[in-house]
C-alpha cells in the first residue's frame, strides 16, 4: 500500500491530518474526520484513561508530567479544542493539575502557570495556547531567556552561554502556537524569527563553529519527540511556521528523503520511551501501535507535508 493511501486508512487521527495537508479534500471533510479524533481511535482511548480529576496517572508521583505529555499528544492528533470533550479535559487539568516538587519553589503552582526550565515552559505554552489557556506569563519569561545567538537553553542558569537545539524547538513551537491564539505581537515574532535563524545558520544538524554534525541523534526520527530535537521536528516547525525554505535546509530534506521506503513510508526511530505516553501508562492499554524500525504512520505523515513544503517553497 502506497504512503498516502496508508494513512488515508490510518486512525482518525492521522487521517484527518492526511487530508488537509496532502489531499484537495473539502474543508468540510477534513473537518469530519477531525471531530472523530475525540469520540475514536487513539483520541478517545487516551481521554477514557483519566482519573475522575481530570488527570492521567498510574499511581506514580509524576500525575503532572503524565498529563503535560497527554495533553501534548492530544494537541499532536488535533483534537478539536473547541469540543465539548477538550474543553471538559483542559478544565480539568486547570483546576487540578499542580507542579510537585517540594524542593522547588514552584511547587504546587498551577500546571498552566509554568516552572523555571525552558524546554518545559515551552511545551506548556504550546498545550496551554492550542487548549485556549491564559500562558502569557510563561511567554514573557521566554523572551527574557533568549539567548544571544537567537537559541535558548535550560543550562543557562548554570552558566552556558549558547543556545540549545533542544530547548529551542520546544520554545519555538510554543512561541508558534501562542501567536496563533492570540494573534501574537511583534516581540515574540521577531524572538522565534531569531530561534528559527538559530536552527537555519547551523543547516538543521551542524555546529555554526567546524560544521560537524552536531549529534547523530538528530538524524534519527523520533515520535513523540518529548523535548528531544530531531531534523524532521526541526523542518516541521519551519512548514508549519510559513518559513520559505533555502539551502540551508537541503541537507536535512535529503535526509528525510533517504529514510523513505519503496512505498514512501518512513520509520519511527530511536523512540524516548520516558516521553511517550504510551510507555508511561503502559498498564492502561492505551498504545499508538507504532515499533521501532517499522514504518510509523506520524513520522510518514509528517516527512510527506514537509517533502510538500519544500517542493512547494521551491
Amino acid at each position: 500500500m502506497k504512503a498516502l493511501e496508508w494513512l488515508l486508512a490510518a486512525d482518525p487521527a492521522v487521517r484527518w491530518q492526511a487530508l488537509r495537508d496532502l489531499t484537495d479534500a473539502s474543508a468540510e471533510a477534513v473537518a469530519a474526520e477531525r471531530a472523530r479524533v475525540a469520540t475514536a481511535g487513539w483520541g478517545a482511548r487516551l481521554l477514557a484513561l483519566r482519573r475522575e480529576d481530570g488527570l492521567w496517572d498510574r499511581g506514580t508521583p509524576d500525575t503532572e508530567w503524565i498529563t503535560l505529555l497527554a495533553l501534548v499528544m492530544l494537541r499532536d492528533m488535533g483534537v478539536d479544542a473547541s469540543s465539548e470533550q477538550a474543553r471538559n479535559a483542559v478544565a480539568l487539568v486547570r483546576d487540578n493539575a499542580t507542579w510537585h516538587n517540594p524542593r522547588a519553589p514552584w511547587n504546587g503552582r498551577p500546571v498552566f502557570a509554568g516552572e523555571v526550565e525552558p524546554c518545559i515552559n515551552g511545551r506548556v505554552v504550546t498545550v496551554g495556547a492550542y487548549f485556549g489557556q491564559d500562558v502569557t506569563g510563561i511567554v514573557e519569561r521566554l523572551l527574557g531567556e533568549q539567548m544571544a545567538d537567537g537559541g535558548w537553553n535550560c543550562e543557562q542558569e548554570n552558566g552556558s552561554t549558547r543556545g540549545s537545539f533542544h530547548t529551542t524547538i520546544n520554545v519555538l513551537e510554543g512561541l508558534l502556537e501562542h501567536e496563533r491564539a492570540t494573534g501574537g505581537s511583534a516581540e515574540v515574532t521577531a524572538a522565534r524569527e531569531r530561534g528559527q535563524e538559530y536552527l537555519l545558520e547551523r543547516r538543521m544538524l551542524r555546529r555554526l563553529s567546524n560544521g560537524e554534525l552536531i549529534d547523530t541523534a538528530f538524524t534519527l526520527f523520533s515520535f513523540p519527540t518529548g523535548w528531544h530535537y530531531d531534523a524532521l521536528r526541526g523542518l516541521e516547525y519551519l512548514r508549519a511556521a510559513g518559513v520559505t525554505p533555502d539551502a540551508r535546509v537541503a541537507e536535512a530534506i535529503e535526509l528525510v528523503r533517504s529514510k523513505r521506503d519503496v512505498d514512501g513510508r518512513v520509520p519511527l526511530e530511536n523512540p524516548h520511551r520516558s516521553e511517550m505516553v504510551d510507555a508511561r501508562l503502559r498498564d492502561l492499554e492505551f498504545g499508538l501501535d507504532e515499533r521501532e524500525g517499522r514504518p510509523s504512520h506520524w513520522n510518514t505523515l509528517r516527512a510527506m507535508r514537509v517533502l510538500d513544503w519544500y517542493e512547494r517553497g521551491r
